[in-house]
């Protein structure tokens, strides 16, 4: 597939990587082979990827998201008093500077244009000065108009909007605190929400029920749209009785129970102060930060409170600035990014003992997790373990960091028996009934999460999902093979199995899987197929030859592969894109742990050896990682180089041994 038909620059994007391959060869003789392409190119990677290590022994690449992020950043300083002039242009610098042609935005780059996104970052740039007459801000206005305006926009950006006064809380769906004193039992509970989706919820049920309205600075009058009749499709019978209940809520909040109001408010309170993390953030990601905030100032929290300073010192730390401008990162990822930087050195030749790999092992060592958290709900039992995405994140490890954390300490040469086995015990003791992983909880599968009408943006739930549970399966796989005991193997055999056979069962017809947390078909075959074969499942297995088929099937004329993220929502998308640096890696890791060779993988690394930068990284302004799959994105600074070392050590090490 073209770059035109991946809806990017392709022209402009082709030049630079031409001006790459000159630059790269210029005055070097051309190598003759794949594999001394591969060598210079890992050298370069390699060295490029030590040298952005911490003093301290981690890496941490940029988060890039939308920017919904900084224009949301700037609707809590302006409600919470404390936005600074030059935060709001620094700001609306780098919002601007993401504007397309057409005068909207986009969910990620190179996407279709957004309508909510494009509203919050027009109602962002009003903020900042930009005169509805000017060029740029007309163009915006006019999409969010045809688009629906802002009664079509999702129930998030009118929460913003009604925050300012701009829109009634009477047309926005009743989130009611009472929702704090459901017991687990209950259908619907807050437990029943995925880790993200709870932390979330419950300050906005406290907003909700203040329902503030601060002075607005300005009308919206220009973004209004059409008034389009109701969708002729019958509702099904959830919707149409969650439209009754919305109803019934409504009726309720105009006389809540005041005993009962009070009770719900002041456990909500208490809840979100108890998951507070030591950087002041709540969950290390921005939605439940920025509502807690806003939630704690409505409960009579002032801005001098420790907690409150913690929250915005906190969220300040999480701010990137510089010559384009001022942006925030939607969370932060130094244990994910250290973890597989220490896989891919290993991979590229490092040896157990160098000074970079000990002090990448050391880091990740310490940050274990030591406490229980929301997981033991479902598993009270369980003693804590385990690995967490950011700095500071106890309340929350997560499944997959765990998994890549225990792989790059062995890789490393430096989990001690007592480390390997807590983490071990705490990723057994998370397996989901149906023998899948997901993230951060076990059987968070309440579907009827998704009907609720204030859901209509990000995914709610946590059920298992492939690339989590083949991770999980690829550790225990090489723990069984490298430390096999018979304790070990009565532990480990029947989890591996249970996984193996969840794994088979989630492909998809055409042999790909799913990935929810890497994009997309791309990154769950890459992550699916060397799980399967380290855990004895053989190559000539239907599942493993299916996927080699898929993945060859969809290797761009260029050599490389990519994947655009449309294809969450349009099938037609599967597999299609313009060429990256981190899917093309995920594909060879597939196709080389299968024991695929010749002319294609070949042409992959080529396409990678004549793609990379001067500096030994690539170039790659694509969204490959996953949020909220249709709806929330991520550009991992770092996967465009860890996933590249990866895939040409093996490459290497397989074509020594081949």
């Amino acid at each position: 597939m073209s770059l035109e038909q991946a809806g990017v620059a392709g022209h402009e994007l082709g030049q630079v990587r031409a001006h790459a391959r000159q630059a790269k060869t210029e005055g070097l003789p051309q190598a003759r082979h794949p594999y001394e392409q591969a060598r210079r190119c890992l050298e370069q990677a390699r060295s490029a990827l030590v040298e952005l290590q911490h003093p301290e022994g981690w890496w941490k690449g940029e988060l890039e998201t939308n920017v919904t992020m900084d224009a949301e950043d700037l609707f809590l300083r302006q409600f919470l008093g404390i936005l600074t002039a030059d935060q709001l242009e620094r700001s609306a610098k780098w919002i601007r500077s993401k504007q397309r042609p057409d005068g909207t935005w986009s969910n990620f780059y190179g996407g279709p244009p957004d309508l909510s996104t494009t509203i919050e970052a027009y109602v962002a740039l009003k903020l900042a000065g930009d005169q509805p007459s000017a060029e740029h801000m007309q163009k915006a206005s006019r999409f969010a108009r045809e688009a629906g305006g802002l009664a079509a926009s999702r129930v998030f950006t009118r929460i913003w909007l009604a925050l300012f006064g701009r829109w009634s809380w009477d047309e926005l769906p009743v989130l009611p605190p009472e929702i704090i004193l459901l017991p687990r039992w209950v259908p619907l509970n807050i437990y029943d929400f995925g880790c993200w989706a709870r932390q979330t919820i419950v300050p906005l049920a406290i907003v909700s029920a203040h329902r503030p309205a601060k002075e607005p600075p300005f009308g919206l009058e220009e973004l209004e749209g059409p008034v389009k009749p109701p969708a002729a499709h019958t509702p099904s019978g959830w919707t149409r009785f969650f439209r009754a209940l919305d109803r019934g809520l409504h009726l309720y909040e105009r006389r809540p129970i005041v005993a009962i109001r009070r009770l719900s408010l002041a456990r909500a309170e208490q809840w979100i102060l108890k998951r507070q993390e030591s950087d002041g953030s709540w969950g290390g990601i921005q939605p439940p930060w920025v509502y807690s905030l806003i939630a704690l100032h409505l409960q009579g929290y002032g801005l001098d409170h420790p907690v409150m300073v913690a929250g915005i010192k906190g969220l300040d730390s999480f701010t990137i600035e510089d010559e384009s401008g001022r942006r925030l990162e939607a969370c932060q990822s130094p244990v994910w990014d250290s973890a597989l930087a220490l896989i891919a050195l290993s991979d590229a030749g490092l040896p157990i003992g160098d000074p970079t790999m000990d002090r990448a092992a050391s880091w990740l060592k310490s940050k274990e997790i030591a406490l229980q958290g929301d997981w033991s709900i479902k598993r009270p039992g369980l003693a804590p373990s385990g690995w967490s995405f950011e700095f500071a994140n106890d309340n929350y490890p997560d499944v997959d960091d765990t998994a890549e954390v225990l792989l790059a300490l062995m890789a490393a040469g430096r989990v001690d028996d007592h480390t390997l086995q807590r983490g071990l015990s705490w990723l057994l003791g998370m397996q989901c009934s149906d023998g899948g992983w997901g993230a951060f909880d076990v059987d968070n599968t309440q579907e009827l999460c998704r009907e609720l009408p204030f859901c209509d943006f990000g995914e709610l739930i946590d059920p298992p999902s492939a690339d989590v549970t083949a991770h999980v399966v690829e550790l225990l796989a090489k723990v069984l093979r490298t430390r096999s005991s018979q304790q070990i193997s009565r532990h480990l055999k029947p989890a591996i199995e249970r996984g193996v056979r969840w794994l088979k069962r989630a492909q998809e017809t055409d042999g790909s899987w799913f990935g929810r947390w890497g994009a997309n078909y791309i990154y769950g075959t890459g992550a699916v197929v060397p799980a399967l074969v380290a855990a004895g499942t053989s190559p000539d297995d239907p599942a493993v030859s299916r996927a080699v088929r898929w993945l060859l099937s969809c290797q761009n004329e260029d050599g490389g592969w990519g994947e655009d993220l449309r294809s969450y929502d349009d099938t037609s998308w599967r597999g299609k894109g313009a060429s990256t640096a981190s899917q093309t890696a995920w594909a060879l890791l597939a196709l080389m742990a299968a024991g695929v060779k010749g002319e294609q993988v070949d042409r992959a690394v080529g396409w990678l050896s004549e793609t990379q930068l001067p500096e030994g990284t690539w170039d790659e302004p694509w969204f490959t990682g996953t949020g909220f799959p249709g709806d929330f994105y991520i550009n991992y600074h770092l996967y465009r180089l860890v996933f590249p070392v990866m895939a040409l050590g093996r490459y290497i090490t397989g074509a020594c041994h081949g």
